[in-house]
């Protein structure tokens, strides 16, 4: 009696062909350092696709170099950037320590009025600016000034930036629409992005805005830092003299 022949799976006849885990192989070539040292052969072997994308190859080790040759390039352009932010920088401080020497000599109100627009205008290239004061003596409140705005501390347009003032800090971006028609009813050019500067601890003083045509000029994501050493000078040289006389 002949044995009946077991029924073989066509399926499980065929070996599988293994797949290979990208990331172990990376990961085993990171940790064996040493791999293509001991197989120079295989490193000559290896053809690459050129970045340029044309379809030509190139060795592993011309790869690494234009990879090295990009890591440059890139080290380069931060450093780059690193100077000409340092150089900008410097440059912002010696334009407010300027200022800072001609305020001290600007004793009286309406000549520190006059020393800030021209250093606003004429140092730092700005076009557009208002400063509104909630209180002022007789002097700065008789200036008929385009920049200067001199209103009470109740005024409702206020109202619109009690967020500012609660934070105490400058800050920078698009405002209302109602924000902007209270700060530049009569502006040159549209407004696209403002700078809104608290002068005095929340705001007592009142706020100078600065305002650019471009949107993205003063965004939010920018440093105020110089912006709130220029409301620190403009308040300290404004507070006395818009202080009531005894």
């Amino acid at each position: 009696m002949t044995n009946p022949q077991p029924k073989l799976d066509p399926k499980a006849s065929v070996a599988k062909p293994a797949r290979t885990d990208e990331a172990t192989v990376a990961a085993v070539l990171a940790s064996h350092g040493d791999f293509f040292d001991r197989h120079a052969a295989l490193l000559a072997q290896l053809r690459l696709p050129h970045a340029r994308g044309d379809g030509s190859t190139v060795s592993l080790v011309e790869r690494q170099v234009d990879v090295l040759r990009e890591k440059t390039r890139e080290f380069e352009l931060r450093l780059k950037t690193l100077v000409e932010n340092g150089r900008a920088n410097d440059a912002l401080a010696e334009k407010i320590q300027v200022l800072a020497k001609r305020l001290i000599r600007a004793r009286a109100a309406a000549r520190q009025l006059a020393t800030i627009e021209s250093s606003l205008r004429e140092d730092f290239g700005v076009r557009e600016f208002v400063i509104v004061l909630t209180r002022a003596d007789a002097e700065l409140t008789s200036l008929d000034q385009r920049c200067l705005r001199v209103t009470s501390a109740d005024d409702p347009g206020l109202r619109s930036f009690e967020s500012l003032f609660a934070s105490g800090k400058p800050r920078c971006g698009r405002v209302r629409d109602q924000q902007r028609e209270y700060l530049f009813p009569s502006a040159d050019t549209t407004i696209g992005s403002v700078a809104l500067v608290p002068l005095g601890a929340g705001g007592v003083l009142g706020i100078m805005a600065i305002g650019s045509p471009d949107v993205d000029h003063f965004n939010p994501t920018m440093s105020t830092d110089y912006l709130a050493r220029i409301g620190e000078l403009i308040t300290a040289a404004l507070d006395a003299a818009a202080e009531p006389a005894a």
